[in-house]
């Protein structure tokens, strides 16, 4: 986001939350959303894909609706009145191609109006054909497969690279001008994880049943799609429930007031931790070039925590103004980051940094996991259990980031390094009430773990920042004097 953005985001939450009839929030907060995932979409090189990835967006949000309700939760009135609000607000998004000065909510102009209004039919009547299917557990993997095979395709280079050159190939665009990064969907790894948790959620029986417009809403709620953090539909949706229930009017002043009050300074701390302290370090953190131009050890620490600070205090900064935006209109989002560099172990470090996507992965990669692995008939020792799900989990959170072999060795580099913790506690549990009896050398070893674990995820932050194995092969080099 933008600062023109946030301003734009913080006066429609404040009109929402203080002006709003709590019966209209849910279609202003659904057109709102719809609305700014299109504003919110760079411009790429592919003509009118701008406008193309957010429809996707909706579309595949749609499709995954129709696949985890069942029929006796639907309601076609509100579905049908639904399905007209956001074909209208597509359509006018469409029709600004012709606004003249006016023109154009999206980065470039948009298709032509026949175009938009053939791929809506196409589009929106697919996802809709799980509604008129029999109840079928192939229908959910099969979306499943879909969202995956989507996301690997954007995350991994070759794969991108091809789908680049396909696209230019259907709108006449000289094919050879295909990179890697032509496909910037916003937001798309964020509403990949909630659409997921849904699926997921419906096959194990534990989906409530949600209003199409309940639905859309959580998918592009427009504080969190760009960035998270990633809610859970039952949370969130009881959040969107709560604020259209009726309430008494002093006490809603009241609360409106401190909702005000804390949304605005959260707003304002993000800001400043964005766009004033993160991009300035961005002026001396780690990169490519200056990986590659520096010589000198101490420099290349200073590269590496400047690094590690501006990354935390970007997205912690976005994440500050999301939540904001959220308290204005009464949402409590989930806390993303909870002082992660000051955690005295790599496991609490994890507990405290990108909160939202670590609880994900635990509750829908590791648990079922490491169940399955005990469940084997071939008993396996449980310390072996621990290593295949920690450093599985973690790989599959580094290629999240992007399927490259960096990404790879940073999940690898903390799969081993919270195993390596596993089996210090382990060790350390009997002998803690010794420690207890020397407080200075137990104030000593906190110490020291703080510092060990502030290094370690430091020194990891060099795979993730640097383009390939060979450069950071380099930069360890220089960090270790050689």
């Amino acid at each position: 986001m933008t600062l023109t953005q946030i301003l734009a985001f913080s006066f429609l939450a404040l009109l929402t939350g203080w002006f709003v009839p709590r019966r209209w929030r849910l279609v202003v907060l659904l057109v709102g959303s719809l609305l700014s995932i299109y504003w919110l979409q760079p411009s790429t090189p592919i003509r009118n894909l701008d406008f193309w990835l957010p429809t996707v967006s909706i579309t595949l949000t749609i499709f995954v609706w129709a696949v985890t309700q069942t029929r006796k939760s639907r309601s076609w009135r509100p579905t049908f009145f639904t399905i007209l609000l956001i074909l209208g607000c597509i359509i006018l998004i469409g029709l600004t191609r012709y606004a003249g000065a006016l023109c154009c909510l999206t980065s470039t102009r948009p298709p032509e109006i026949l175009q938009i209004l053939l791929a809506l039919g196409l589009g929106f009547g697919l996802a809709l054909v799980p509604h008129f299917l029999p109840k079928n557990r192939f229908i959910p993997a099969l979306a499943i497969i879909l969202i995956l095979g989507l996301f690997v395709i954007l995350k991994t280079g070759p794969l991108a690279q091809s789908s680049s050159a396909w696209l230019r190939f259907l709108m006449g665009q000289p094919v050879n001008l295909a990179t890697t990064v032509d496909l910037p969907w916003l937001g798309f790894s964020f509403l990949a994880f909630r659409l997921l948790h849904a699926l997921r959620d419906h096959q194990a029986g534990k989906l409530p049943a949600y209003s199409l417009g309940e639905f859309v809403t959580y998918g592009v709620f427009f504080p969190t799609y760009p960035g998270g953090p990633i809610d859970r539909s039952q949370r969130f949706i009881g959040e969107l429930n709560h604020t259209i229930s009726p309430s008494d009017n002093q006490q809603d002043h009241r609360h409106k007031a401190e909702n005000l009050l804390q949304g605005s300074q959260r707003i304002l701390i993000g800001a400043f931790k964005k766009f004033v302290l993160a991009d300035s370090l961005a002026l001396i953190a780690l990169n490519g070039q200056n990986a590659a131009q520096t010589s000198s050890t101490l420099w290349a620490w200073v590269l590496l925590y400047a690094y590690a600070l501006r990354i935390y205090l970007d997205f912690s900064g976005y994440t500050d103004v999301a939540i904001g935006l959220g308290r204005l209109m009464d949402f409590r989002l989930p806390e993303n980051f909870d002082k992660p560099y000051i955690k005295p172990n790599l496991t609490t470090f994890w507990n405290s940094w990108h909160i939202t996507l670590a609880q994900w992965f635990r509750a829908y990669f590791f648990n079922p996991f490491t169940r399955a692995l005990r469940s084997t008939p071939r008993k396996l020792p449980a310390w072996l259990i621990i290593l295949i799900g920690q450093f599985s989990t973690m790989v599959l959170i580094g290629l999240w980031h992007g399927v490259t072999w960096n990404f790879f060795m940073w999940g690898a580099w903390h799969g081993l390094g919270l195993f390596a913790h596993n089996r210090w506690t382990d060790w350390m549990r009997p002998r803690q009430n010794r420690l207890e009896s020397h407080p200075f050398f137990n104030r000593s070893l906190r110490f020291g773990s703080w510092f060990l674990t502030f290094n370690y995820v430091s020194l990891g932050w060099v795979w993730f920042a640097l383009p390939n194995l060979a450069v950071a092969e380099t930069m360890f080099r220089k960090l270790a004097g050689i």
